[in-house]
């Protein structure tokens, strides 16, 4: 997949809109009922970034970044201030919050996700895209050492442990992260009217998440 390492400009992206869309399948029958199918296994993300754009300097700044992603071509990450943690609003991340596998004393490599509810049908969401530096491992309760003790891939967000540390039977091994969004650009036009632009319209940028 091309994708570039690198952030949306954080100062822009907090002034952005948008959140997750599904694609949900509705077939009405001849009763009248109705059944329902989820067509996609995770959500997508889309935003428009064009709402944090409040002046010439910003949009140059994004003008550029466009440039440099070549429009759609390349991915970039994008943080959503919404939903950036694996810890509740508010709360610190700690190395518990978010149950990420089940050693079996072989297995070597877990995926970072975040569940969503509880209750009825939790959603899991693969998180791909950690900060570095933020991410915090626990297994069994006691957390463990980064470099030492595990490995993590800040381009995928998988955690690998090392030789001989490998999570035993049974034991919960769980996480606490900040993380981005992979996205890309949902256009190949960037329209600029500076006329306008100046007597307070907002420049439409749409981002859409690149689904893992």
């Amino acid at each position: 997949m091309a994708f570039h390492e690198v952030s949306f400009p954080l100062e822009i992206a907090l002034g952005c809109s948008g959140g997750p869309e599904r694609k949900t399948e509705i077939v009405r029958v001849g009763s009248g009922r109705e059944e329902r199918n989820a067509r996609w296994a995770h959500a997508r993300r889309r935003y428009n970034a064009g709402y944090g754009v409040k002046t010439f300097a910003a949009l140059s700044q994004v003008v550029a970044f466009f440039e440099e992603r070549r429009a759609r071509l390349y991915g970039f990450r994008w943080r959503d201030r919404l939903d950036s943690s694996s810890a509740e609003p508010g709360r610190a991340i700690t190395p518990f919050d978010q149950r990420v596998g089940t050693g079996d004393g072989a297995r070597a490599s877990f995926q970072l996700q975040k569940i969503y509810g509880a209750a009825f049908a939790p959603y899991a969401r693969p998180i791909v895209k950690p900060v570095t530096g933020s991410v915090r491992v626990a297994v069994g309760g006691a957390e463990k050492v980064a470099g030492a003790d595990f490995m993590i891939d800040a381009t995928t967000g998988a955690v690998t442990f090392s030789a001989g540390r490998f999570p035993p039977k049974d034991a919960a091994v769980t996480a606490g992260f900040r993380f981005d969004v992979p996205v890309r650009f949902d256009t190949d036009y960037l329209e600029v009217d500076l006329s306008a632009f100046e007597a307070g319209q907002i420049p439409n940028i749409p981002l859409v998440e690149i689904v893992p």
